[in-house]
């Protein structure tokens, strides 16, 4: 019996183990499933980002050119002027006195001179015949002479009492946006020199500046690169999120500040609706490359390993694979990759967090890697690099 019993035993746990490994191979879960696509191809231009402030492209304080009392404004604080708009009526009633005193003076010197030419020209004609002596011609050849220029001089300033009326009427010298009046009607104001009463300022807004610092660094490149025609521009205010002002860089410093070692750069935009004005504060991105062909994947994709970027790639048999890349600048979303992927590469763009460690076997699915639109215009939007990349070195 004892035979029999073993053989039995022993069938019962060759049975029990088998069990155990079905079972055991029924529970395993299988490979994580993976969205996959590859790599995004398309034109990228890198852009270097500054802080800056909008400038006026012209700022003018209102002065009178004379002196008097104000009687009437015709502006409302804050409008839109154009230049040679009426701004300030001062007095004009001394100014108009004074211009016709002059009116008279001219009109007097006129008579003397007329007389004069007369004098001289009988004179002439009694010398001729022997009536006359040449001294006599010469004495009135000098009052003719110095009536004409007394005639000048009154004329001269019959001009300056007529600009003196002129000037009661403040008109503005540029187009642009004008601020609040300084003076009120009935108040008296000084005129004629730079330090007359300011009675109003007028900025210009179309165009605009945007000044920003940047690095020798940056300068450098910027001369190194020389290339052709203006730098592109363009700038967002705080509550923007994309960089949707856009104009060209027109102006460096001829001079590096030795102390800071930066320089001063000057952008221009257009501004047509006046929206933007002096002294409002924006994010600016200049164009640091001519366009070139880029591969892009999402931002997401790219791992932290220690002081290295990594994607994941799955192989042919369905294996994932580590990656180092070396990154450049976030573009519409995508992160720009200079080195490390092949075109054919499939990068795991989502469940990367389900991947343990490379060789892991996953169920790939294909994807689609798409650009968010990018609302600026102009070429592709481009962030600066992450803390990887130099800070002033977008364009490598």
């Amino acid at each position: 019996m004892r035979g029999p019993t073993l053989l039995a035993a022993v069938a019962l746990i060759s049975a029990a183990m088998v069990g155990c490994s079905q079972s055991a191979e029924q529970a395993a879960p299988p490979p994580p499933p993976v969205t996959v696509s590859t790599p995004l191809a398309g034109e990228v231009v890198d852009w270097d980002e500054f802080p800056g402030r909008f400038e006026a492209v012209q700022t003018v304080e209102v002065r009178a050119r004379v002196g008097g009392y104000i009687q009437a404004v015709h502006f409302r604080d804050g409008d839109y002027v154009r230049q040679g708009q009426l701004l300030f009526t001062l007095d004009p009633r001394q100014a108009r006195a004074s211009a016709a005193s002059a009116q008279a003076q001219v009109a007097q010197a006129e008579a003397q001179a007329n007389l004069a030419r007369t004098e001289f020209e009988r004179s002439q004609t009694l010398f001729e015949q022997g009536f006359l002596s040449q001294s006599v011609v010469d004495l009135r050849r000098a009052n003719l002479q110095s009536a004409e220029a007394a005639l000048a001089a009154a004329q001269s300033a019959r001009r300056e009492a007529q600009l003196g009326l002129e000037y009661t009427r403040v008109t503005a010298p540029i187009s642009g946006r004008i601020s609040d009046r300084r003076a009120d009607p009935g108040n008296l104001v000084a005129g004629g020199s730079s330090a007359a009463d300011v009675l109003t300022t007028i900025v210009s807004t179309a165009p605009i500046y945007f000044s920003f610092d940047a690095s020798e660094a940056i300068m450098l490149r910027y001369q190194r690169s020389a290339r052709d025609g203006l730098a592109p521009l363009r700038v967002r205010l705080q509550d923007e999120g994309t960089f949707r002002h856009v104009g060209y860089l027109d102006f460096t410093d001829n001079a590096v500040d030795s102390a800071s070692g930066v320089v001063r750069l000057r952008g221009v935009i257009p501004n047509s609706d006046g929206f933007l004005r002096p002294g409002m504060y924006g994010q600016a991105q200049l164009a640091g490359t001519a366009p070139y062909q880029a591969m892009l994947v999402p931002d997401s994709a790219i791992v932290t390993d220690q002081a290295r970027r990594i994607v994941y790639v799955v192989n042919a048999d369905g294996t994932t694979a580590a990656r180092p890349v070396e990154l450049g600048p976030l573009v519409d979303g995508l992160r720009v990759i200079r080195s490390g992927l092949q075109a054919s590469d499939r990068v795991v763009i989502d469940g990367i967090q389900r991947i343990m460690q490379p060789g892991q076997p996953v169920t790939p699915t294909p994807g689609t890697i798409e650009r968010q639109q990018n609302t600026g215009g102009g070429q592709v939007e481009a962030a600066p690099a992450p803390a990887s990349s130099a800070s002033f070195s977008v364009g490598g």
